[in-house]
């Protein structure tokens, strides 16, 4: 099993949740993220006066899939996710040991189902 961590623009959330669910991908995680890479901010306008914004609202999506899932599910969030600007967010690949179902105390891929 892979877990496939996504940092992406909430702008993009609703549309990549309906793909991962159009492809079985029911179970994720979403937390609110600001970041900053090459994009370095932006400025803003209050009231008359340029500010600096260092960093700026990103969504953190993680999900665990069967090691055969993840070149489609890789795939289906570059696509999804790529505005052809810079900003569009990364993708992070990380091995996963084991999982279980707390309330049931399923393991591996039951677990993930």
């Amino acid at each position: 099993m892979k877990k496939i961590e996504v940092i992406a623009r909430p702008e993009k959330f609703q549309e990549l949740r309906d793909h991962l669910y159009g492809i079985g991908i029911g179970g994720l995680t979403v937390t609110e993220a600001a970041g900053t890479g090459r994009q370095k901010g932006k400025q803003g306008l209050f009231r008359g006066t340029t500010f600096e914004i260092e960093v700026l609202p990103k969504l953190k999506i993680e999900l665990v899939v069967e090691d055969q899932q993840v070149d489609e599910v890789v795939s289906l969030i570059m696509e999804t996710c790529d505005t052809g600007t810079i900003g569009d967010g990364k993708i992070f690949i990380i091995p996963v040991e084991e999982s279980i179902r707390i309330r049931t105390g399923e393991k591996g891929k039951e677990a993930i189902l």
